[in-house]
């Protein structure tokens, strides 16, 4: 595809832009979100402001690409209705993209992204990465807080040789982490590649150095053991609730059964009959 041509007309070139990858919410629904000026479909991809670009995905990422904040505030509000759970605290991963064309795809350590040419592609291959780190950002830090709710009743365990006595408070707290686990599963595969790169993979290179500037898989795989071990916790925790239960009730019933055979020992030395 040819480079993105600004409003003058003018390819853009030897100069610098802002990404911003921005969490907005659970999901994002783009169904029906028709606009002349679309780019790419997947993810929906469209020019905005006098020069910028934005790539909207469904697992509630905007990238803001080359927008002043007037612009990006507007492309935001535009978007209210279609976020479905918005956070409180939108998720941000920054980048900034110099436009090169004496140079190769590059991320050099410290640097800026460097592409011979702002085309289309080069812009969703650079979304994608920062989409995906922003969601692994929050992710991250959701698990971790999951597994603080948890880690006092695990340490009570190991220490006490029995589990906390408030039963209701060690529930909701694995009711929490089976809840973020179950958010998490499923909402992006940081494994899978752009759509884009069936269509152009000369650009593979460019996403193979976003995926190792971002570090995307050694995250996602850390996530995964991270949610591997919270619902194995979570679930010895509620076995142990259930095995404490299963006892009590067994005792119950034992004591039961001990009471009625006193009845009918009392019953029969005394001569009273119990019908």
């Amino acid at each position: 595809m040819n480079d993105t041509i600004s409003s003058t007309g003018v390819p853009m070139q030897n100069q610098r832009l802002t990404a911003r990858a921005l969490l907005l919410g659970d999901r994002l629904d783009v169904a029906g979100l028709e606009r002349s000026d679309v780019l790419s479909t997947t993810p929906l991809a469209f020019r905005a402001g006098q020069d910028g670009f934005v790539a909207l995905f469904r697992y509630g990422v905007a990238v803001l690409v080359g927008l002043t904040p007037l612009e990006e505030d507007e492309v935001i509000r535009g978007l209210r209705q279609r976020i479905q759970g918005e956070f409180a605290r939108h998720e941000e991963e920054t980048a900034v993209i110099e436009i090169s064309p004496d140079r190769d795809d590059q991320i050099p350590p410290g640097g800026p992204i460097y592409i011979k040419q702002l085309s289309t592609e080069r812009l969703i291959v650079i979304a994608d990465a920062l989409s995906k780190s922003a969601t692994l950002a929050r992710d991250e830090r959701e698990a971790t807080a999951a597994f603080e709710l948890v880690e006092p009743s695990v340490e009570h365990l190991a220490a006490k040789g029995r589990r906390p006595s408030d039963r209701r408070k060690i529930l909701k707290h694995v009711g929490r982490a089976l809840l973020v686990r179950q958010r998490m599963s499923g909402r992006v595969a940081v494994e899978e590649k752009p759509d884009v790169l069936w269509d152009r993979p000369d650009l593979e290179r460019l996403y193979a150095r976003l995926e190792d500037e971002y570090e995307l898989k050694e995250r996602a795989a850390a996530l995964h053991r991270k949610l591997e071990v919270l619902g194995d916790t979570a679930q010895a925790l509620t076995d142990i609730i259930d095995t404490e239960r299963s006892l009590r009730l067994e005792l119950i019933i034992v004591l039961l059964i001990v009471f009625e055979i006193f009845i009918t020992f009392y019953q029969m030395f005394t001569g009273v009959s119990g019908h």
